[in-house]
Order: C-alpha cells, then sequence, then structure tokens
C-alpha cells in the first residue's frame, strides 16, 4: 500500500480530541448523542452554504461565458447576492393553491431534500470527512438519491396543473432511463475496484487513479457516467422537465417562497454530489496525486489538505457540468431517449464485460507493474 505522510491541516486531531474529551466526561449515550446531533448540524450547515456557493459560481461562469458582467451589486463583486436571494425567498409568502392533495403537496419538496441529504452524508470530503462510510457506499448513493424522484412525481401529479404533470412524467422517464447507465459506469467501477466502500476505493486509487487504471474501458465509464448525471439532475441540455418554453417551470410551477426553494435547493446540491461520486470513484476523491518511488513528491503532494484535493477536483467537474449546460441546446425528448436507449445503454453493458475481462485475465495497469 501507500505511505501517508504527515498532514498538519487536517481535522484528524480536532475530531478525534473531541471524541476523546466527550467520552471523558459523559456517559456514553450522551457522547454519541452529541456526536451524531453535531455531524447533522455540519452537514446541514455545509449543504446551505455549498448551495449558496454553487449558486454564485454559476451566474459568474454563466454570465463569462455569455459576455456579461453578473452578480455586480450586493457586496464586492456581488458575492452577498445569493445570501440577499436567500433572504428573499425565506420571507416570500407561500401562495395557497386550490383543488390541490395538500398532503403530497406539501410533502414532496422534503423528499427532493431529503434524498439530497441522505446522499450528501455519505460523501468522503476529505482523510476522516466523511459522516458515514457504509461498506457498500455505491450501492447506498445509487439507492437514497433516487428517492428524489418520487417527490418530483408527487409533485406533478399533486399539483393538479397539466403543465405540472407534463414536467413530472418528462423526469420520471428521464431520471429512471439515465439511472440505468449511471449504476452500471459505477459498478463498472465497483468491478474494477473489488469493492463498493468508497474510503476503500480511494485508498486503493493512491498511485493510479481509476480512470488509468482500466485503460479504455474506464475513461468509457466515467464519459458515461457524467453524462447520465447531468441528466439525472435535469441541467440543459437535458432540462426538458422544467422547458419554460413549454411547461412554464415544468413539475414545480405551482410552488412558491421556501417550498419552490427546497427543490432550486436540491438542484445544485444534485449538481455537487454527482461531480463528488464522480471524483471520488474515477478520480481518487480526497487523495493527491502520488507517483509510486518520487517519496519526496509524494511528500509535498500531502502538505497540501485532502479537502483541497476533493474540492479542487469536484469543482472542475462542476465547471465541464456548467460549460456543457451553457453551450449546447436542449434536446427534444425523442432525442434525450434515443441517447440512453439506443446508445449509452448498450455501450455500458459492453463497457462492464470488457472491464470483467481486464480484471480476471489481470491486464489493469495496477496490476501489470
Amino acid at each position: 500500500m501507500f505511505q501517508s505522510y504527515s498532514q498538519p491541516l487536517e481535522f484528524t486531531n480536532l475530531t478525534s480530541w473531541l471524541d476523546a474529551a466527550l467520552r471523558e466526561n459523559l456517559p456514553e449515550f450522551w457522547a454519541v448523542f452529541i456526536e451524531l446531533a453535531l455531524v447533522g448540524v455540519v452537514l446541514l450547515a455545509a449543504y446551505a452554504v455549498l448551495a449558496m456557493i454553487l449558486i454564485y459560481v454559476e451566474r459568474k461562469i454563466t454570465a463569462f461565458f455569455q459576455a456579461r458582467i453578473g452578480p455586480n451589486r450586493v457586496g464586492k463583486y456581488g458575492i452577498f447576492q445569493t445570501v440577499a436571494d436567500v433572504l428573499k425567498i425565506l420571507i416570500k409568502e407561500i401562495i395557497q393553491i386550490n383543488k390541490v392533495d395538500k398532503f403530497l403537496f406539501y410533502a414532496a419538496p422534503f423528499f427532493m431534500i431529503v434524498a439530497s441529504v441522505l446522499t450528501f452524508g455519505a460523501i468522503p470530503f476529505g482523510k476522516s470527512l466523511q459522516a458515514v462510510d457504509f461498506n457498500i457506499g455505491v450501492f447506498y448513493v445509487t439507492a437514497v438519491s433516487s428517492l428524489g424522484i418520487i417527490g418530483v412525481l408527487l409533485a406533478g401529479w399533486s399539483s393538479n396543473n397539466k403543465y405540472s404533470m407534463i414536467g413530472a412524467m418528462r423526469s420520471g422517464a428521464q431520471f429512471v432511463s439515465y439511472e440505468l447507465s449511471a449504476g452500471f459506469a459505477l459498478m463498472t467501477m465497483v468491478v474494477l475496484s473489488g469493492t463498493m466502500q468508497f474510503s476503500e476505493m480511494i485508498e486503493n486509487q493512491a498511485y493510479c487513479w481509476n480512470i488509468f487504471n482500466g485503460h479504455i474501458s474506464s475513461l468509457v465509464a466515467f464519459v458515461i457516467y457524467l453524462i447520465s448525471g447531468h441528466a439525472e439532475t435535469n441541467r440543459g441540455p437535458f432540462d426538458l422537465p422544467e422547458a419554460e418554453s413549454e411547461l412554464t417551470a415544468g413539475y414545480h410551477t405551482e410552488y412558491s417562497g421556501l417550498q419552490f426553494g427546497f427543490f432550486y435547493l436540491a438542484e445544485y446540491l444534485n449538481m455537487f454530489i454527482i461531480a463528488s461520486i464522480a471524483a471520488t470513484v474515477f478520480l481518487g476523491g480526497w487523495m493527491p496525486l502520488q507517483i509510486s518511488g518520487w517519496e519526496g513528491f509524494n511528500q509535498l503532494m500531502w502538505y497540501i489538505p485532502s479537502y483541497i484535493w476533493f474540492f479542487g477536483k469536484v469543482g472542475v467537474l462542476i465547471f465541464l457540468s456548467l460549460w456543457v449546460r451553457w453551450s449546447f441546446p436542449r434536446l427534444r425528448i425523442d432525442q434525450l431517449l434515443n441517447l440512453e436507449w439506443k446508445y449509452l445503454l448498450p455501450i455500458n453493458l459492453v463497457n462492464i464485460l470488457v472491464m470483467v475481462i481486464l480484471v480476471l485475465t489481470g491486464l489493469t495497469l495496477t496490476d501489470l507493474f
């Protein structure tokens, strides 16, 4: 295995000290309870802060692509514009809609936000910076992230609005279709890694990231996962469920105030989650760039905190996602489904078989060297 060098800017010592202090001064139950509460608070705070940062970053990047200035009024370079928008959406009136299924209508946004938060909690942000490390981590994130589509379908059906219903049906067809390709792409990497646990996956990528370790098969899985993940987040050119020119706002047309904010928040965090999973499974996650035998270079790379490596990789993938969104026109629904069922899924099925052959014959880079 690889040698882990000292990391002076990591949070490992802080978390270990806090755990030891709580267990020394409190009964076991209350120590665990406080730790879990702190983890929940930190996750929710990080969830909200990351969403605001992503909204601001997208506005600026979009403005750059379109030769505009972007937010520039509230704060220096408009950095507090998103904060102002959050305050505005918090105090806006929630408009009461007649003839809706009230229970399902109000429950739908929570399905979206809960599915997003559950997935968010399993992401390894850095060394020892992970709320839960399941031994079936890949399966877990695939399963809980799929719950979000329930919120979309409930929102469309309960709104008693034909535009909302069409948007929800489109989103359901799109999500279910592209979830297959995303799942197969991740399973291809599970075959290569021999584990579903994110921490073990990252450890195995110490000297060779998975995107290189599996030759062309890994690269194909990486590209397919990015396309499928982008489609699952309903972002252009796959934004048919929210096509403004056809469906006003799609499945959340009837929502206002904080309820609409939940959908808006979940959309941006889903973009971050897709990029995070891609960075973890294909690009080594928080693992620094390491070269076998170059101990001085490896030592230098470890001085960069692991969470900087993680957010750097995720940032590159998010920029790529935004680049695609603002560069291509919206697809038609037949083009969108043809891309999945006629191209991506068959390629995925062949690709996972190729990966199985590579692993069984020992032709991966780590096996060769």
